[in-house]
């Protein structure tokens, strides 16, 4: 829409309020709303199918001042959202009314959905606005919020998805919920209806206050004991590890690769597991289902072949036809997994999907500050995978008839029912096979290929692409840190380091308050209070980039971060920690993650942390904390540790021998490249590096890291000392000496 026109839907704005069906908006919104509707922009995209004859929106609702771009994707709904917040409770209070809660994300597919059928509906939204309160929740912005109403739903026996619906009484105690409804009985086999649902549900809580009372305390005392798990009696051991490795086995898809059947998720953490787990007992299966998955995955439709990245899942058991939306963490937690499976396979080409997907990353969802978005959405041009999909007749269009004849054959395009005939490119064979079927030589193939695909990404490059999130969010930029600055150590990349180096700092320069961060950023707007992931990630990414770099700055800027997590999130008296700080808004439970979801959890990290910075800094106090988490969550290790296979891993760090790796240099670490190279081929995950030249940097860092003082360049050459529980090999200065030290493994009793 033209600034003009957006001018004049501003101006049209205040007289819509006032037509919300079913609940006329009170007159003291109008100077709010006509402040946030010229704030708008010419950015502002109205999501609405009711507009008057100039475009401008019809309705407009509280969520038009909200910055979340999920939020205002719904802010012209004929729904009368509130952001959560005490003024929607307080008037479900005085106006005893059920509070109908719904999170989502801005990308989420089953969230437009039913916002296209159910949210933009009048006549529901005029029942809706009549008889409940409507809170719109960014899962996003509040993971806290999120996990407490997953849990909440979980517990009432409904899989979690997105978007999550839950009504709750006026005191926020939820009493019912689910996640997509179709809009009416008989739109969707076997669903009930979201219209007649929300009928139904406001008879009971009028009829049987009693029973939905009941009903809501049942929920909240469950949901307490999900998210606050009592501690076990000592420290998981390695039972834990090979009843992982057990279940892991039993769940593992033979035909298709992957765990569990369609829909089928990456599951980078389980699968990084796997990998420690066959380095500790040499058990094949372990790493073989490892390969097989992530073999499959890059063959699939899963994969984008043309841009790079991986879609969010399969909705089928052979990872051919995707979710289409893209996430930040999904893929700075693949390009992790493939870098890490490279180093223990000994395959380049892991590597290089590793390098397609941090390519993909910083080309399409880095900002120009260098931090990175939070993701793609599945729909463009109203449909569910338009931008990735083709017809035959579109790629011989793009490419030319020989070129698109090799394309057709490799990228096995063939018509989807699924699709309405369009086709996700996927390359089940080798281009070898491709070459044979076409009878073309291999060298003309690859050729032809490499023509294709540059035609291909020209013709998409003028599709209306999906819409991107651009909000910044800590831990998830976390985790791309972590996967750059682990893949310029291994790659030795100075082009993956400098980007991590660049986010991070931007990070920490504009999420800083004092001694705490902030959530999230959106157009230049900091805000947000931070979560136990935002530091832990930030933390376990400084630490990265300390290995990557050699720089005690990013060491300093860990410890200063574990500061605040024991200050403001460790429970001192069980250990662990939780999700929200002390000082943070008071909800029906606090949580304590331990399971992973799409992401691994705090905790787990934190973990990780603590036993990284136990090793460097040789501080006890760090490995003790360390022990008390694992206790504090042991049972969840003990009973399902596939729930939490990020824990499991961090157990496994503890439970194997630290190498402790200084490598001292003459002058800068360029010296140390030839044994940096040894280190990045090798996998050896459990493991702290310092890498510092003699004289005053050595000084400085030995103030952190006591494991650097007092060692030397032996003839001015780089050399390197490989030391377990503080105790250090004989030095070297040869390149396969330092990798024989290294190969060396102690196996799980």
């Amino acid at each position: 829409m033209t600034t003009a026109r957006l001018a004049r839907a501003a101006a049209l704005l205040v007289a819509a309020a006032t037509l919300l069906p079913g609940r006329p908006a009170p007159p003291s919104l109008e100077a709010d709303l006509r402040r946030a509707a010229a704030a708008l922009g010419p950015r502002h995209v109205l999501r609405t199918r009711h507009r008057h004859p100039d475009g401008s929106p019809r309705y407009v609702n509280r969520l038009v001042r909200e910055a979340s771009p999920y939020l205002l994707q719904h802010a012209h709904n004929p729904v009368d959202w509130y952001a959560w917040g005490p003024e929607a409770f307080a008037r479900a209070a005085a106006e005893r009314k059920p509070v109908f809660l719904s999170i989502g994300y801005s990308t989420c597919h089953w969230c437009h959905v039913m916002e296209e059928e159910s949210f933009e509906d009048e006549t529901i939204a005029a029942y809706l606005n009549a008889n409940y309160v409507a809170i719109k929740v960014d899962r996003e912005v509040r993971p806290d919020l999120d996990a407490l109403y997953m849990t909440a739903v979980q517990a009432m026996g409904v899989s979690g998805g997105w978007p999550l619906n839950v009504w709750l009484t006026p005191d926020a105690r939820p009493f019912y919920g689910g996640t997509y409804f179709p809009p009416r009985d008989g739109d969707r086999p076997g669903r009930i209806g979201f219209l007649p649902l929300l009928k139904k549900l406001r008879a009971v809580y009028d009829a049987e206050p009693a029973r939905v009372a009941d009903a809501a305390a049942d929920v909240v005392q469950r949901v307490t004991a999900s998210l606050t798990p009592a501690p076990s009696d000592t420290r998981p051991g390695t039972s834990a590890l090979s009843l992982g490795y057990r279940l892991a086995t039993r769940d593992f898809d033979e035909d298709g690769a992957g765990f569990g059947r369609a829909p089928k998720f990456p599951r980078p953490d389980q699968l990084a597991f796997l990998l420690r787990y066959h380095r500790r007992t040499g058990e094949a299966h372990a790493r073989d289902m490892v390969v097989r998955t992530l073999d499959a995955m890059a063959r699939g439709g899963i994969r984008d072949h043309l841009g790079g990245g991986f879609h969010r899942y399969s909705t089928d058991a052979a990872w051919r036809v995707p979710h289409f939306e893209k996430m930040l963490y999904d893929n700075a937690l693949l390009a992790m997994v493939y870098l890490e499976a490279a180093q223990a396979t000994g395959r380049r080409d892991l590597g290089l999907v590793a390098r397609e997907i941090l390519d993909y990353l910083a080309r399409d969802m880095t900002a120009a500050d260098g931090t990175f978005y939070a993701a793609t959405d599945a729909d463009s041009d109203g449909e569910e995978g338009r931008y990735f999909t083709w017809t035959a007749d579109e790629i011989t269009a793009a490419v030319g008839p020989e070129a698109a004849r090799i394309a057709i054959a490799y990228y096995a395009v063939e018509p989807s029912p699924t699709l309405d005939g369009r086709s996700v490119l996927s390359t089940p064979q080798p281009l070898s096979d491709t070459a044979a079927t076409l009878g073309l030589s291999p060298e003309a193939t690859a050729a032809g290929l490499e023509a294709a695909r540059a035609g291909l990404v020209r013709a998409r490059g003028m599709r209306t692409p999906p819409h991107t999130d651009r909000k910044i969010i800590a831990a998830w930029n976390g985790l791309a840190i972590s996967a750059f600055a682990r893949a310029g150590a291994a790659f030795d990349d100075a082009g993956y380091t400098a980007r991590a180096v660049r986010a991070a700092d931007r990070i920490l320069e504009t999420f800083r308050r004092g001694d705490r961060l902030a959530h999230h950023a959106l157009g230049g707007c900091v805000e947000g209070s931070a979560f136990l992931d935002d530091y832990a990630f930030l933390e376990g990414a400084c630490l990265d980039l300390f290995e990557a770099t050699g720089r005690p700055r990013w060491l300093e800027e860990a410890l200063t971060l574990q500061r605040t997590l024991d200050a403001h999130f460790a429970d001192e008296v069980h250990g662990g920690y939780f999700a929200t700080p002390d000082d943070g808004e008071v909800l029906l439970a606090r949580e304590k993650p331990t399971d992973d979801g799409a992401m691994p959890s705090g905790n787990a990290v934190a973990l990780e942390n603590l036993l990284r910075l136990g090793s460097l800094t040789t501080d006890d106090a760090y490995d003790a904390r360390a022990d008390r988490l694992l206790i504090a969550l042991g049972k969840t290790l003990m009973q399902r540790p596939l729930a939490a296979p990020r824990l499991l891993t961090g157990l496994e760090r503890r439970l194997d021998v630290t190498k402790e790796i200084v490598i001292v240099t003459q002058g800068d670490r360029d010296q140390a490249a030839p044994l940096l190279a040894r280190l990045g081929a090798a996998h050896v995950p459990n493991r702290v590096l310092a890498v510092v030249a003699i004289g005053a940097p050595q000084q400085t860092l030995g103030a952190l890291v006591p494991l650097v003082t007092d060692k030397v360049a032996i003839d001015g050459l780089a050399t390197a000392y490989v030391c377990e529980h503080r105790v250090c090999r004989l030095p070297v200065t040869d390149a396969d000496a330092f990798a024989g030290a290294l190969a060396k493994i102690a196996p799980l009793p």
